[in-house]
């Protein structure tokens, strides 16, 4: 990470955005001087994946009380239209389980685009731990932003899953917890308040170009076979309906990134929605060939 850093990067999306910021408070501290040092960005992978389960309340409150200056996330389309965030086309039973207790497996997987976002959030608790990521932690405890906010709005459970709406929502909710609300009297309020005041979204929609090999997309989803990778979800209108134009109604044009693999999306959005930027994601530069480029990007 210090390597990395060192490299003259000008930010780093990362599951552990606590030891990110250590990090940097060192090379800040080393090299006082540094431009662009100071305006690093640390931004926190899914919330903070390596801390909270992922792309929940939870993950980006977080986030959030780590002095994130930007939440990266991922998103698909709902049936209902609404921009759900799950980095997977499908609830990933390593994550997510029924709320009702019944079993969740890969073979009764719910994809994104055969749900509406009321009944997802209704159907799935998305706490579960990962083996791989020892120091997840799902205690509520650690989440009372994302209790208070449940409790407000009757969502069902923190952790189940959110939309790109109610992300806005939940982070203008955090500010007043912490200058209006419960949380203001509490060790780095102020600082927590400012901080989320200005946050800044990176957010992916989930989609492939059809025409990427299936072995870089295997790379995005290790272990997930071929057949669950293929795009099995709305096509690039419904996102850039869904996505952009959520960004545009909640006027957050100025604090938004859309990033996308898939051209196709981006394409539309800088067509349609010219003030939201927009971020081609690659695997490796040797990707960045013509073949994958169109001619409107040449």
């Amino acid at each position: 990470m210090r390597a990395i850093i060192r490299s003259g990067v000008d930010g780093l999306i990362s599951d552990r955005p606590d030891i990110l910021q250590r990090v940097l408070a060192e090379e800040r501290a080393a090299h006082p001087n540094d431009a662009r040092l100071k305006r690093f960005v640390v931004s926190a992978h899914r919330g903070g994946r390596g801390l909270r389960p992922e792309n929940t309340l939870p993950s980006f409150e977080n986030g959030l009380d780590l002095l994130s200056t930007e939440l990266e996330t991922d998103t698909g389309v709902a049936t209902d239209g609404i921009s759900l965030i799950s980095h997977d086309q499908f609830y990933n039973p390593q994550s997510c389980r029924h709320a009702d207790g019944s079993p969740y497996t890969l073979e009764n997987r719910t994809y994104l685009r055969d749900i509406s976002s009321a009944d997802a959030q209704k159907t799935f608790v998305c706490d579960k731990l990962h083996s791989n990521l020892p120091d997840q932690k799902n205690d509520l405890a650690l989440s009372p932003v994302s209790v208070a906010f449940a409790a407000k709005t009757s969502k069902p459970s923190p952790y189940a899953p959110t939309y790109a709406a109610e992300l806005f929502h939940f982070v203008r909710f955090y500010v007043d917890y912490y200058t209006i609300g419960a949380g203001k009297g509490t060790p780095r309020a102020a600082e927590r308040a400012a901080n989320a005041r200005a946050v800044r979204f990176n957010i992916e929609t989930k989609l492939y170009p059809e025409d990427l090999p299936d072995t870089t997309k295997q790379m995005q989803e290790p272990g997930v076979p071929v057949a669950l990778i293929h795009n099995h979800t709305r096509e690039p209108q419904a996102f850039v309906d869904a996505l952009a134009g959520t960004i545009a109604r909640e006027h957050m044009e100025d604090r938004c990134t859309i990033q996308s693999f898939d051209f196709r999306t981006l394409l539309l959005v800088a067509e349609q929605y010219p003030r939201i930027p927009t971020s081609y994601l690659t695997q490796n530069p040797a990707l960045m060939k013509t073949a994958f480029v169109p001619a409107a990007l040449r």
